[in-house]
């Protein structure tokens, strides 16, 4: 199956490392060193050679960083994993840092006056050094870089990945490769520039309508690329990943050389070159700037375009979901009629779950690692199941299950909570809020031209007025047979990004109590332009979503007295239209079941 079940790091190893690193920073004169959970790609998404933060700390969230001092080492950690990283690293040995409230610079200024902190300027954007140097000036500490000591220390980091590269089909697309560097090469003429770098390994998929293999559950290609003001590319990745269909599917207008070659390229464009300053590494505006080449900061010129989907790519997304619908009301069958006899385990529940999405016969892989918490391990967030952490599922609680695929025609992303046996009224009246929070934003119109931080307060408006929140944003972008996470669109207070027409997202908010449950109810929703209503303004444009996502949430947890009319005729709705749905897509077992579980409350 995709999904292993062993422990990727051990807490056990990383006091020994971490001594092996700080006997190196003191031979290099160094006074501190970054590690972040980043690639020279600058994707979120890292191959097994750079999973640094992971081998040294015994982390393994997919987010955050470690700052190493003499005396102290800091993990820097998010909401999302302040319960996981407890139980990751060697506490006598690593400090869990709350992250972004205390910030890098705030840290460093107190645990250290002077000195020398090294980086590795692949692994690291322009923006996050600027903000970390602008925080450090007039202090002792300076930022310097260098190569990277992780490296230096890790005897046996896997070799870098060679994974076979293919065609994305152009009716999957919706456009050309063709016509989207048209497209692209035309923007970047009208600024005046005469290139661009494109570091994102899913950015650079999308322009050339491929995909790869380079990086676990997300179809991407490890590589670089330059797309010139003529709308030609120049690509950089390993000769060995493209085959002949490959290569002629990428035309006589894509050039392609090896990774070696990359900044020597560099070093020979002209004129203003756009680099994006928050996605792509230090090193590249560096190697232009010593070559004297200007570097136009700007977004890297597929993320736009490539968060809002075509019609085709709405089209196939809509398919895939259905077809991932039914694998999880089959799912979700099986599960209803195996809990009561006992003896389940949160492995056995992953095994079960990638076993019906694989009998579609068109799985291509899981989109992530499925996250299974049964009880307390409903509240570790990003809870991968282990044979070491492996649970039974007992009777009386709450089941969270977050889990999604990736097809040809579209990726999925889908959490529901579950009652298995009765969890009591308190944890009722928490999923009846979340589930609230998951209406609110998917009954949600808005003005044309907010973003995703405007709407995240409906998502939490409910555990709020009960003095309840959760620590991770409502929503991620997701890419069409892509990164399950995608940029730039999010539903998030920290989001900024105007919410437009065919960006796909998440809708996910949640509940967590450390020790004793986890809640998260999750669909994907579009944004798509809102048809106007009787007695609107008709001279303002408004926007909403539709759902993408068709699967019963769990009657049996929802508090109906604790709903409103328009939540309950929302939920009664939903539920009609999976039943209409995906009733011929089900055996009859399943029908019988989905039938019950969407009967009307």
């Amino acid at each position: 199956m995709f999904q292993s079940f062993d422990t990727h790091a051990n807490p056990a190893q990383g006091p020994a490392r971490l001594a092996a690193l700080r006997q190196v920073l003191a031979a290099e004169g160094l006074s501190g060193f970054l590690i972040p959970r980043a690639d020279a790609h600058q994707g979120e998404y890292v191959a097994a050679r750079d999973e640094r933060l992971q081998w040294l700390t015994g982390f393994t969230g997919s987010a955050g960083f470690c700052i190493v001092l003499p005396a102290i080492a800091g993990v820097f950690i998010d909401g999302r994993y302040r319960t996981q990283v407890k139980g990751q690293v060697d506490l006598a040995h690593f400090t869990p840092v709350p992250w972004p409230e205390v910030s890098a610079g705030a840290w460093l200024k107190q645990h250290i006056s002077e000195g020398v902190v090294g980086f590795d300027p692949w692994l690291h954007t322009a923006d996050e050094i600027a903000k970390l140097e602008a925080a450090l000036e007039g202090t002792g500490v300076i930022l310097q870089p260098s190569a990277n000591l992780i490296d230096r220390i890790w005897p046996d980091q896997p070799a870098a990945p060679l994974g076979h590269a293919f065609a994305h089909p152009d009716s999957l697309a919706g456009e050309t490769s063709a016509e989207k560097r048209a497209r692209l090469a035309a923007a970047l003429g009208a600024q005046g520039q005469s290139a661009a770098v494109i570091t994102l390994p899913d950015s650079l998929c999308w322009l050339l309508n491929i995909r790869g293999a380079d990086v676990p559950r997300n179809p991407v290609l490890h590589g670089f690329a330059i797309l010139h003001e003529n709308a030609h590319v120049t690509l950089f990745a390993d000769a060995a990943k493209f085959d002949d269909a490959t290569r002629a599917h990428l035309g006589a207008e894509v050039l392609l050389r090896p990774v070696s070659a990359f900044v020597p390229a560099l070093r020979t464009l002209h004129g203003a070159v756009r680099v994006d300053r928050g996605t792509a590494p230090l090193a590249v505006s560096t190697e232009l700037t010593e070559a004297e080449i200007t570097v136009a900061w700007g977004d890297d010129p597929c993320r736009l375009p490539k968060a809002c989907k075509t019609a085709a790519e709405i089209a196939a997304t809509r398919e895939a979901h259905l077809r991932d619908g039914a694998a999880m009301v089959e799912f979700l069958c099986w599960l209803d009629a195996q809990t009561p006899k006992g003896g389940l385990t949160e492995i056995d529940v992953v095994r079960a779950l990638e076993g019906f999405r694989r009998a579609t016969n068109v799985l291509h892989d899981i989109s992530f690692d499925t996250i299974c918490g049964s009880g307390p391990n409903g509240a570790i967030m990003h809870y991968r199941v282990t044979e070491e952490s492996n649970r039974a599922i007992g009777r009386n609680e709450l089941l969270l299950v977050d889990s999604g695929a990736q097809y040809r025609d579209g990726t999925t992303d889908i959490t529901r909570t579950m009652a298995v046996g009765d969890p009591g009224d308190y944890a009722r009246a928490c999923f009846t809020r979340v589930l609230q929070g998951t209406i609110a934003i998917s009954r949600v119109r808005w003005p044309a031209g907010l973003s995703g931080r405007d709407l995240d307060p409906l998502a939490r408006y409910a555990l709020w007025v009960a003095g309840q929140d959760f620590n991770h944003g409502t929503g991620h972008g997701v890419g069409a047979f892509l990164s399950v996470h995608e940029g730039p669109q999010r539903i998030s207070r920290l989001s900024e990004v105007p919410l437009e027409p065919g960006m796909i997202l998440s809708n996910e908010p949640g509940y967590y109590r450390e020790g004793e449950f986890g809640i998260r109810l999750e669909n994907l929703i579009v944004v798509q332009p809102a048809p106007q209503l009787a007695g609107g303004d008709p001279e303002r444009t408004q926007l909403c979503f539709e759902t993408l996502t068709f699967v019963p949430f769990d009657r049996r947890l929802v508090l109906v007295d604790q709903l409103s009319a328009a939540d309950r005729a929302w939920l009664n709705d939903y539920h009609a239209e999976v039943l209409a749905k995906l009733g011929d897509r089900l055996s009859a077992e399943a029908l019988a079941w989905c039938q019950a579980a969407c009967a009307p409350l």
